[in-house]
């Protein structure tokens, strides 16, 4: 009996690591040396019986994993630079973020990721329809400027899901996502005792009692709504820094230097020689 040959087939996960190592060697060296921190910082949460610690370096060691599964699955090489933000973006969120309490140690930095997430994104929103709109098997022939509101428009959806998500999560876990404020003046309606729709004003506030107790603020405490508006402006910033410098990209025909190290380019799949259609 003839042996029947074997099929070409898609390269599985473990190679398009190996293979993503030998060409992004800046890369897989920064994602090898961020997940050996991430595996020591896993060890010491299991040996502290810190399992909360655990599940977020468990979750990182997962999300490291997402620039190659969406290369293997959607046929796409991601830019060696949007790689490494994006490994990077990953470890400051979760491991220095959450772990190490840098969301609360320095105040500037939620705000610099947000800002990064809203670059990030936008340059997302932009690839995908970038490549449909250079794709054969799409009748996508849209403007420049078309291409960067779209892209706008899917940062700042991305950026209100997630504060959905942080508000979910404060209401039904009571955490606290949504890092409170301490302010000094409020000017609330619910305080009009005429009940006619006037604000009323307090101002030079700089101690707030709860079921009789100071909080020891020195102020009024904010419940999540300044955080979340600071959030999505800096992703408004992050979001219309990346549609324009995208808007110029289309416009100048893809010889935008700074758009192509963040747009990921198809994959050209080598066609098989009449021997192998046989």
């Amino acid at each position: 009996m003839k042996k029947k040959k074997r099929e070409k087939t898609a390269p599985g996960f473990g190679q398009k690591l190996l293979e993503q190592a030998r060409r992004d060697k800046k890369a897989f060296a920064i994602y090898f040396i961020l997940r050996l921190i991430v595996l020591a910082s896993a060890v010491l949460a299991f040996i502290r019986g810190d399992y909360e610690s655990l599940f977020f370096c468990v979750l990182t060691l997962v999300l490291f994993l997402l620039p190659s599964l969406i290369e293997l699955s959607l046929r796409i090489d991601l830019p060696t630079t949007l790689e490494i933000i994006i490994f990077l973006f990953i470890f400051a969120a979760e491991i220095l973020g959450e772990l190490q309490a840098y969301y609360v140690r320095f105040a500037f930095w939620d705000t610099m990721l947000h800002v990064v997430n809203g670059f990030l994104c936008a340059a997302i929103g932009f690839s995908l329809i970038d490549i449909m709109n250079r794709s054969e098997r799409f009748s996508l022939k849209l403007s420049p400027l078309y291409v960067a509101v779209a892209a706008f428009c899917f940062s700042m959806t991305i950026g209100v899901l997630w504060e959905f998500f942080e508000f979910g999560m404060d209401t039904f876990f009571h955490t606290d996502m949504q890092k409170d404020f301490v302010v000094h003046h409020i000017s609330s309606v619910s305080l009009d005792a005429t009940k006619s729709n006037h604000p009323v004003i307090i101002d030079n506030i700089t101690d707030v009692v709860v079921n009789g107790e100071s909080l020891g603020l020195g102020g009024y405490l904010d419940i999540g709504l300044i955080d979340t508006m600071k959030d999505l402006l800096v992703n408004f910033v992050g979001a219309v820094v990346f549609s324009v410098i995208g808007f110029f990209h289309v416009r100048s025909r893809g010889r935008g230097r700074v758009a192509s190290q963040f747009i990921p380019r198809v994959e050209t799949e080598p066609q098989n020689s009449e021997a192998d259609k046989q």
